[in-house]
């Protein structure tokens, strides 16, 4: 229980921290849309947590014994390269590539450094006995982590990508729960950080990009 309350704690911060530090500043821009979605994934994450996904687990495993497949090994990543191809072929999202290349690295580094940091707290046992590093699931946080980049890019163009990349998150979060792989908590609280971090990450951009700004600008004056 009290891991638990620790993921909870880690995941009611993980927006509000760029909600809140310079709340006066134009620079900083929150949503309902920002937060909601990934604090109701990862809630409902700890809420099916044990029963719920046990009981689901019997009977995937039951209806789906022989269930195999790779390309959830591959698809995480896909919403990101697409997001990154489509900016590469001159489709204009809202950062150019090289910007979009900075926001990607820094998303995946922050997501997967929570997911990972949770699984070596939590240390809760995989469906089918592999390790103890089930929750959260890592390859849900990188789908839907990368899927937000998609949307965060590309969608006020069109829902079509927002729907394309989310939809693959999906899929790849059901492909770990029906190859055994994980419980459907750790899915739900796999997709809420990748999307959580990922918000954070396009909030914050604007105020990296004007400090970077001023150190350049101090740095040259300095040197003139």
């Amino acid at each position: 229980m009290k891991a638990y309350l620790i993921c909870l704690f880690l995941l009611l911060q993980i927006l509000p921290q760029a909600a809140f530090a310079q709340r006066d500043s134009t620079l900083w821009k929150v949503t309902a849309g920002d937060v909601i979605p990934p604090v109701t994934l990862g809630l409902a994450g700890l809420i099916v947590q044990g029963k719920i996904s046990r009981h689901l687990q019997e009977r995937v495993v039951s209806n789906y014994p022989d269930y195999r497949t790779k390309w959830d090994e591959y698809l995480p990543y896909a919403p990101g390269v697409f997001s990154l191809g489509l900016a590469s072929a001159g489709v204009k999202g809202k950062h150019n590539l090289g910007d979009q290349v900075i926001l990607a690295l820094l998303s995946n580094v922050i997501a997967q450094g929570v997911t990972q940091s949770l699984k070596r707290i939590v240390k809760y046992p995989r469906p089918n006995g592999e390790d103890n590093h089930s929750f959260p699931s890592g390859h849900s946080t990188t789908a839907f982590t990368n899927a937000t980049i998609l949307h965060e890019e590309y969608g006020q163009r069109s829902i079509l990508y927002s729907i394309g990349g989310y939809g693959t998150a999906t899929a790849v979060g059901t492909m770990r729960v029906l190859g055994n792989h994980h419980w459907l908590a750790d899915v739900l609280m796999g997709a809420g950080i990748g999307i959580g971090a990922t918000k954070v990450v396009y909030i914050s951009y604007p105020w990296l990009q004007q400090q970077v700004r001023r150190i350049k600008a101090r740095r040259h004056s300095e040197k003139n």
